[in-house]
């Protein structure tokens, strides 16, 4: 169901949720796939550094959110030359009405965010048994 993807969209913080979140230091949109099946969508983003205590998920009023937050790396000591900047994570999704926002369920490993969205059993396609008479 192609379709259904269309549904879960990037949207735009609200201004106190930027403000809040812009404190801090650098904010950093991570990476994102998101894949389907017939029975939900799977959310896949790059948030390297972030801990599992440190990943902060909300749902609310059709709005998924995403935060991660990341430990400074090498504090006390100088640095010669450094690339990777550090700073938070911070993608925010609105999701469509077809997915059942009571189990959305994630996990992190090695840096990388999985989020389930299962979708409802109203939106599910389903096999209809044919009786003979």
């Amino acid at each position: 169901m192609a379709g259904d993807v269309s549904e879960l969209k990037q949207a735009q913080p609200t201004e106190a949720a930027t403000a809040e979140l812009t404190r801090g230091g650098p904010l950093y949109t991570p990476h994102v796939d998101i894949t389907e099946n017939e029975s939900q969508l799977t959310l896949i983003a790059d948030m390297p550094g972030v801990e599992a205590g440190a990943v902060d998920i909300q749902f609310d009023n059709g709005e998924l959110t995403l935060h991660g937050k990341v430990e400074p790396r090498h504090e006390g000591v100088q640095s010669l030359y450094s690339e990777y900047g550090v700073g938070d994570f911070h993608r925010l999704f609105r999701i469509g009405h077809e997915i059942d926002s009571t189990k959305i369920a994630a996990e992190l490993k090695n840096g990388v965010l999985t989020v389930h969205l299962p979708k409802s059993e109203a939106v599910r396609p389903r096999k209809i048994e044919v009786q003979a008479k």
